[in-house]
């Protein structure tokens, strides 16, 4: 399992297209992966789930990813989360 702490870096922080988008990037991998923040821990491949979050910019929240390809799904949703995704 990875775990990295990453402060969202997206002008309008979490809100529903970020969402969506957060979405797409994690299912794009087979290991699981969710957001923690405070008391929740969300999967990162629900759209509902992630909306509960409401998280904004410069907020901090910890990527935990567990599976074969976890090192990659961390990487790009931190690249997500900071905005360095292309």
């Amino acid at each position: 399992m990875i775990k990295k702490s990453v402060r969202i870096q997206l002008s309008n922080g979490l809100e529903a297209r970020p969402v969506a988008l957060l979405v797409q990037v994690a299912s794009q991998y087979e290991s699981t992966v969710y957001l923690e923040t405070r008391d929740k821990r969300v999967n990162a491949k629900s759209i509902m789930g992630m909306m509960t979050l409401g998280l904004n910019n410069g907020e901090e929240v910890t990527v935990a990813c567990e599976g074969n390809d976890e090192a990659a799904a961390a990487e790009d949703v931190e690249k997500f989360l900071t905005g360095e995704a292309s």
